[in-house]
């Protein structure tokens, strides 16, 4: 069979079926999962794969989970999130992923909005949290944990069951019963409803997008035909499972390449297991990069002169090629000899001790990203490309090719995909991968299509390249006193470049010019205050130092010598603490929650536009176990000359 007819045949499968016919070619000679655990990577085949994923599914069945319901997970990523989802899969359920990180009641909330009779979670941190709002959850009848850490003393708990406990009475319910699983597995159809994603629910409530198994196995299709991703390449799956990404990779692309996921030991060791594993490709939110673009730059500043000087000439000459191929320009012979010796000497060692060297392709998607973070990574030799995507479209649908790399440009749309630009801007999708609506929301699910178009809720425009440049999110695009118009994304990326800025909030509706709040990044500006002997206690006692005003004075400079006269920043401040998920100033998937920040925070933005040098301001932080403290500061209020 050719490519296409068999990708064609995929997506008449549910992902169940795909696993069962991967591990039916497969078997045990190739791997289909690793995990790397007290410094060992261990193993999965395909065989192994499919092994649990059948006794997890009639672990679920003894406790009676049902064909149409839904179940809650609450996981990292480990191997124990993919056989949990495939075996609710296998009975006909639908799962919901949420973010480890989420507190009590924000559980509670989507745990009973769906009515999820069985509960999966990773370990005694999340068991705690549920308990606490047990009262809130009574169809809740079984909570799963997978780790046994700490959990002696839950055992006699009949609300509480362990993933190894579940093993057990899989086991016993398939000895009853040899063949049930198989049969529900073989009752599935591609349009049943596969996985939940609670949308980022920056300007409210999330809503919850159902995606199918066609549409997964589409989005798979066409990455598989995009890429040429071959059997047993490596993924490390590093986003959270609750993120669209890792869905669309780990329930579609995977199983319908039989590439290998890989599962790092803890967060803080993801760099280090690149080095282990070699990834060949790699999509990863904008502020994973940010981060890593910052720590490299401030790594370097630290480094001794001739290091330093021998990366910024390695860095200059790689700006200088990617320039030129952007715009397809000539290379000069010299160019590209002096780029061979920088590669060898510079290049290589910095991302073989990144744990990148492997990657033929890496991704940024998720939030827009500032250029100059993609032409420093691009320069320095890692393919580095921006893709866009959301989650009502399935995951991503638009990549650069690897010849055709534009900075400012999202690329061009996947095969199975077609878009258009509406009459004001809108981009719209059309696609097999696009969701199957919202659950029980009829009415935002009509909202959110226009004659069989998605509607993406972002404004862009294709260039006469066939490029999609997205200008920023529709809602978002606001006008000066003037009537100029401007997207805060452009100039908030390009203040995240620095590495001395972790987060940036603008403002300007309606308003004479652009100000601007800005959260510094604490372990870099610490770094940076040590090495100049500035004292400092706290995040607070840090920002408001001179010294460090000054020094975000100097980037705020610098990034508006790069922007046209009607986004430039005229006054900011540096925010007294960071902006947090659990404050509900960010999402959890980080992006900023723009009008709840606006009104938290309307005083001093209103006093940005007033000629006051300094505002005293109170206050409010929700701590993690619930409790509210108060702050009291005064905060300058800084010129931009």
């Amino acid at each position: 069979m050719h490519k296409e007819e068999i990708n064609k045949t995929k997506s008449k499968l549910t992902l169940p079926q795909l696993l069962v016919e991967n591990a039916a070619m497969y078997g045990d000679t190739k791997t289909a999962i690793r995990e790397k655990a007290y410094g060992i990577w261990h193993k999965y085949t395909w065989t192994e794969y499919v092994h649990y994923v059948l006794i997890t599914a009639a672990g679920f069945a003894s406790l009676n989970l049902c064909r149409g319901e839904n179940i809650c997970m609450i996981v990292h990523n480990h191997p124990e999130w993919l056989f949990s989802e495939l075996a609710a899969h296998s009975l006909g359920a639908t799962t919901l992923n949420l973010f480890t990180s989420s507190i009590a009641d924000e559980l509670a909330f989507s745990i009973k909005r769906i009515n999820s009779p069985v509960v999966v979670v990773q370990d005694q941190e999340q068991v705690d949290k549920l308990l606490e709002v047990k009262e809130k959850l009574p169809q809740t009848k079984k909570v799963v944990y997978i780790d046994p850490t700490g959990m002696t003393s839950y055992e006699d708990d009949p609300w509480l069951i362990s993933y190894a406990r579940l093993l057990e009475e899989g086991e016993k319910l398939i000895k009853d019963h040899p063949n049930f699983i198989e049969e529900e597995i073989g009752k599935g159809r591609p349009d049943d409803i596969a996985v939940m994603i609670q949308t980022s629910g920056t300007t409210g409530v999330p809503k919850i997008a159902t995606l199918s198994h066609r549409n997964l196995t589409t989005m798979a299709n066409q990455w598989l035909e995009a890429t040429n991703i071959k059997s047993e390449e490596n993924w490390l799956s590093m986003s959270p499972p609750a993120w669209i990404v890792d869905q669309m990779w780990g329930m579609g692309v995977a199983l319908g390449s039989a590439m290998c996921m890989n599962f790092p030991e803890t967060a803080e060791t993801v760099l280090e297991d690149f080095r282990d594993i070699g990834p060949s490709i790699i999509i990863t939110s904008s502020r994973f990069w940010e981060d890593m673009a910052s720590s490299i730059r401030v790594k370097i500043s630290d480094a001794g002169w001739l290091k330093k000087k021998l990366f910024y000439w390695g860095e200059s000459t790689g700006k200088a090629l990617v320039e030129k191929q952007s715009h397809r320009q000539p290379i000069p012979l010299s160019l590209r000899i002096l780029n061979k010796v920088m590669s060898a000497t510079v290049y290589r060692p910095l991302l073989d001790r990144l744990g990148c060297s492997h990657f033929h392709s890496a991704f940024t998607g998720g939030h827009p990203i500032s250029p100059d973070v993609i032409l420093f990574f691009r320069a320095i030799g890692l393919n580095l490309k921006q893709c866009y995507g959301l989650t009502e479209s399935g995951g991503i649908f638009q990549i650069q090719p690897d010849n055709e790399v534009k900075l400012e440009t999202v690329g061009k749309p996947l095969s199975l995909t077609e878009v258009k630009i509406a009459v004001d801007q809108e981009v719209l999708v059309k696609s097999e991968a696009n969701f199957s609506g919202y659950y029980n929301d009829y009415q935002s699910t009509q909202g959110a299509f226009e004659n069989g178009w998605l509607k993406t809720g972002d404004a862009g425009y294709i260039d006469s390249e066939g490029h999609l440049l997205i200008i920023g999110r529709k809602e978002d695009i606001i006008r000066n006193k003037s009537g100029e118009a401007f997207s805060p994304d452009f100039i908030e990326t390009r203040l995240k470049f620095s590495p001395y800025i972790k987060e940036a909030v603008t403002f300007g509706e309606a308003r004479p010019y652009i100000a601007a709040m800005i959260n510094i990044d604490l372990g870099n500006v610490g770094n940076w205050a040590e090495d100049k002997m500035i004292p400092y206690t706290t995040y607070m006692d840090l920002s408001q130092q001179q010294a460090v005003e000054e020094l975000i004075l100097k980037e705020v400079i610098a990034v508006n010598e790069q922007l046209p006269d009607v986004m430039k920043i005229k006054k900011f401040v540096l925010l007294y603490k960071l902006l947090d998920a659990d404050d509900e100033e960010l999402t959890r998937t980080g992006k900023v929650r723009r009008r709840f920040v606006y009104g938290l925070y309307l005083k001093i933005i209103e006093a940005m536009y007033q000629n006051r040098q300094n505002i005293e301001v109170t206050g409010k932080v929700k701590y993690r176990d619930g409790r509210i403290g108060e702050i009291e500061t005064t905060i300058n209020i800084i010129n931009v000359s």
